[in-house]
């Protein structure tokens, strides 16, 4: 039963079948009210001949009864009104024609005032259906009643079998129908079941795209969009597997260094240092407290994690975070005032300590750090005077765990994530971040749009 309610579920069928019963439904009712308004046409023509012949008959039979006192035998001059007749105000016949001798009088509704004719159909005395017309009328000789009539026998013989041409007319042409939309949908489907085969092989594990159809059309679409989600998630897979890689090479030097100097240590633990041991321990186990920081930041930056903001000075923040601490090289600040931006201040202390301790560890006397606004953005620039960057690899000290030679020369705790974690945080906030010219040294450009004081 519940295989059968499945069945007979249209949510249950396939895309063909429902778009082909729909198509076979909707023509079935539009040929069912053709066929119907045909009909009613045809009959509408039939019956207004009669009325138009039998007003034009009933007519000159009126006015023949009134110029004389008709009786006997009625002389037919239509033949397809071949019923005539005419009876008196007590109901007797007074004249008929040749089709009603012997027969009595017509039992047929007439209007009750004179001169207005009326207009039956009526099955006659056993035989087809007949159209009569009626009208009473007013002689000298007394009142009157005309009666004419015409036998429906084509139209009633032919009806049954014309109704039924008509219904096997609809029936064969919403067959013809939902067959030609059925071969058309499932040629016009046949691309996507091609690419859900690929799209099944490409989850197996085929390095392959799916077909792009010939014609440019939806389907077509779907495929070049297919093919492009496809790359984006190899490309976000590669990213993530080289990441992985990374992140478990930066964690296997800090650990295999506290192991290798623990192990050597329990050798002889009486000979050794244990402070000095105790205090490189610490060295390594802050190294890999910060690359699991700088790997959470990143991924709720990826993941989008929203993070409430609040409009900030930035002239004011770079001030505090400069004084903050002191370091190796002066930093000079010329921030200029009112330059406002809504921002997540904890994320943006982050951005700028990655800027200024990367400056710190190159610069050789000093750091410039400046605040200004240029149309709808911030701008925040950090200088120094050290060694600079070259344009080749402006772009790569951004990559995650990559580092130049001369900052792991100086810096050997260092995780190679903080201007990585920089730039992501300047595009969490709608904003840039980049490795601009120099004349002198390296320089760091961050934008971000601001907001009016």
């Amino acid at each position: 039963m519940r295989i059968l309610g499945d069945l007979l579920t249209p949510s249950c069928w396939s895309v063909r079948t429902r778009v082909t019963v729909a198509a076979t439904l909707i023509v079935t009712l539009l040929l069912v009210g053709g066929v119907t308004l045909f009909y009613q046409a045809l009959r509408g023509t039939v019956y207004r001949g009669l009325h138009e012949r039998g007003t034009l008959v009933v007519t000159d039979l009126a006015t023949l009864v009134r110029e004389t006192d008709l009786r006997g035998t009625i002389r037919v001059d239509d033949p397809g009104f071949p019923l005539l007749q005419v009876l008196d105000g007590d109901g007797d016949v007074l004249a008929a024609s040749e089709s009603l001798h012997g027969r009595g009088p017509v039992k047929v509704p007439v209007s009750p005032v004179a001169g207005r004719p009326e207009y039956h159909t009526l099955q006659f005395q056993g035989l087809a259906d007949f159209y009569f017309v009626t009208e009473r009328v007013d002689t000298r000789f007394g009142t009157r009643t005309v009666y004419v009539g015409a036998p429906i026998t084509t139209f009633t013989r032919y009806r049954p079998v014309f109704i039924a041409l008509l219904a096997v007319t609809v029936l064969v042409a919403a067959s013809a129908v939902g067959w030609i939309v059925s071969l058309s949908v499932r040629r016009a489907l046949r691309p996507v079941r091609l690419m859900s085969t690929e799209m099944t092989e490409i989850t197996g594990g085929a390095a392959r795209r799916v077909t792009v159809p010939g014609p440019n059309d939806e389907v077509s679409d779907l495929a070049e969009s297919v093919n492009v989600m496809l790359n984006r998630l190899e490309d976000v897979l590669t990213r993530q597997r080289a990441f992985v890689a990374d992140v478990s090479h930066e964690l296997r030097s800090p650990l295999a260094g506290l192991r290798t100097q623990l192990e050597v240590a329990l050798e002889q633990p009486e000979d050794e240092d244990w402070p000095a041991v105790a205090r490189a321990a610490l060295a390594d186990a802050d190294r890999l407290q910060g690359i699991v920081s700088d790997m959470l930041i990143l991924a709720k930056l990826g993941a989008g994690v929203h993070v409430a903001r609040e409009r900030i000075d930035l002239a004011e923040l770079v001030r505090r975070e400069v004084g903050r601490r002191p370091r190796r090289v002066p930093v000079e600040v010329a921030a200029d005032e009112g330059v406002t931006a809504r921002v997540t201040e904890a994320h943006l202390v982050r951005l700028l300590t990655n800027l200024l301790d990367n400056a710190e560890r190159h610069a050789e006397s000093r750091i410039w750090v400046s605040v200004t606004a240029e149309g709808p953005e911030a701008v925040l620039e950090v200088r120094d005077d050290g060694s600079g960057i070259a344009p080749e690899d402006r772009e790569r000290v951004f990559w995650r765990f990559h580092r130049l030679a001369e900052g792991r020369e100086r810096d050997r705790g260092g995780t190679g994530l903080g201007l990585t974690i920089s730039r992501d945080i300047a595009r969490a906030h709608g904003g840039t971040l980049v490795a601009a010219d120099s004349d002198r040294g390296a320089r760091f450009v961050l934008r971000i749009p601001r907001e009016d004081p």
